[in-house]
């Protein structure tokens, strides 16, 4: 009797303790398919989030320079691994809402990109220049990827992607050079370099399927492809000619090319120091059309269906954001949201887009289809935002 009475008793606390957990702050009772952060430079946090209620779920302190921060996520979603100007790596957990790993693992750092099979976390640094990979369970150095070129001299790293076959790809900014790495034996890695592709390569894009790299140009017009189904054929310049004969702007901030610029059968490139984005066909790589838009774009970023593309820009004009219409290829909205849009990221569908206004000290949210907004959410100096639908594409 007294036993059955216990075991009456120990049910009821089981029922009552499962119906709780849910309310205590931090437990994991959620997916994360829906999840993101947002980057609050100017503190050196990041706010969790939730897109379905448009929602601020907690903060993560402690992160260090985030003045030029980017994320990638672990395959589950469910870790953040951001990337500090200050040599910073550090792994967040968005379920827990807590900084679960941190290293310095470089004294200037400029993003990371995350294997195929999701075990390895590379990131590309400024000073000392090279690619250090960590794995992504422990934040343990596996692999240093010095970038010296044949004289001996260091170089500054930019646009690390991944691709498949656990490659990175990525570009040296002082030695004009794209490297490969093939990180299947991280402790030794294999690497294949192609020099002499265009002048100071700045940042860089990879297309959805792994196969294209593409290289932006800061010391000439132009950018630079790699096939990587056929390394062979060596890097190809396309778009040399876009600004030829023409005088180019003092470029106010370097654009980015890391957002997706690719639909099906075009690629929507920032022109550097001009006032277009540029629409090059994905066949045989030539401009098709330029489209005049209000300022020097920063981020030019497809709307996941191809419909729509995204651009914001560079001082002073970086209080607009553009929407070019893909088919007629024409600027058919104009935004304002406020000054300094630093980042755009669309829900996974593209129902919706979020927009960094930093210096509101808010996230705007607007119907992709309407224009209307929807809500606006504080956050400190906001400026790049990712969502977890990242941890399952290529070079993002």
């Amino acid at each position: 009797m007294i036993r059955a009475l216990l075991e009456v008793r120990s049910r009821a606390w089981l029922t009552w303790l499962l119906m709780i957990v849910p309310l205590l702050p931090g437990c994991a009772t959620r997916g994360v398919g829906d999840m993101g952060v947002i980057i609050e430079r100017a503190t050196g946090s990041v706010e969790v989030v939730e897109t379905t209620g448009m929602s601020v779920l907690a903060r993560v302190e402690g992160l260090g320079d985030l003045s030029h921060a980017s994320v990638v996520y672990g395959r589950d979603g469910r870790h953040a691994f951001v990337f500090g100007r200050d040599g910073g790596l550090s792994k967040v957990d968005l379920l827990t809402g807590q900084l679960v790993g941190r290293v310095m693992q470089a004294g200037n750092s400029i993003g990371g990109a995350i294997s195929q099979d999701g075990r390895l976390v590379a990131v590309a640094n400024y000073q000392p220049g090279g690619v250090r990979v960590f794995d992504a369970e422990t934040l343990a150095q596996v692999a240093d990827i010095p970038a010296t070129d044949a004289s001996g001299r260091n170089s500054k790293v930019v646009g690390l992607e991944d691709s498949t076959g656990q490659k990175f790809v990525f570009s040296l900014f002082d030695s004009d050079e794209i490297w490969v790495a093939d990180l299947n034996e991280p402790s030794k890695p294999r690497l294949t370099k192609f020099t002499g592709i265009g002048s100071k390569p700045y940042d860089a894009l990879i297309s959805m399927d792994g196969r294209y790299y593409i290289a932006g140009l800061f010391g000439e017009d132009g950018f630079a492809l790699l096939d990587l189904w056929h390394l062979d054929g060596g890097v190809k310049r396309i778009l040399p000619d876009y600004g030829r004969g023409e005088k180019r702007s003092a470029v106010h901030k370097m654009p980015h090319l890391e957002g997706w610029g690719l639909t099906e059968e075009f690629a929507f490139l920032p022109a550097m120091g001009r006032h277009e984005v540029l629409i090059v066909d994905r066949v045989n790589w030539r401009e098709v059309k330029r489209v005049p838009v209000a300022g020097q774009p920063v981020f030019v970023m497809v709307r996941p269906d191809g419909r729509q593309v995204w651009v914001n820009f560079a001082h002073p004009h970086n209080g607009k954001v553009q929407v070019i219409d893909v088919p007629s290829r024409k600027v058919v909205k104009t935004i304002e949201p406020g000054p300094a849009v630093m980042h755009m990221e669309f829900t996974p569908r593209g129902e919706h887009v979020w927009l960094s206004v930093r210096d509101k000290d808010q996230v705007d949210v607007y119907h992709t289809d309407t224009f209307e907004k929807l809500k606006s959410l504080p956050a400190t100096k906001p400026s790049g935002i990712f969502f977890t639908f990242r941890a399952h594409r290529i070079g993002l």
